[in-house]
């Protein structure tokens, strides 16, 4: 039991760290989707929430994770899951664990007018 703990502990330590690395890139990837009309005639990086959701989709496509994002003007926050199986504890009837992360990402301009 004690092997398991730290076999499995440290394989669930891993995809826990490795899941907020997949929220916070796929945050990046979805405060990409900036609303250009709102960047015209606003002060602010404002997201288009529709494109940022979208963005953030086919990113964990690509991944082992399911996600949601939300947007909350210049905002992108991520959470993301994934079921992680426990291979020596499965022994003691502990087959799996949900794994989850949260990010968030800014949008943010890059260039502004005057000093």
């Amino acid at each position: 039991l004690v092997a398991g703990l730290v076999h499995d502990g440290g394989r669930v330590i891993a995809a826990r760290r490795d899941a907020d690395a997949v929220a916070a890139a796929a945050a990046r990837a979805g405060v990409q989707g900036l609303d250009e009309a709102g960047l015209r005639h606003g002060d602010g990086a404002p997201v288009l929430a529709s494109d940022a959701q979208a963005r953030v989709q086919r990113y964990l496509a690509a991944t082992d994770y399911t996600g949601t994002a939300t947007v909350d003007g210049d905002t992108v926050t991520v959470h993301v899951s994934r079921t992680q199986s426990l291979a020596v504890l499965s022994l003691a009837g502990l087959h799996s664990t949900e794994i989850t992360g949260t990010a968030n990402a800014h949008g943010v301009r890059a260039v502004r007018e005057g000093p």
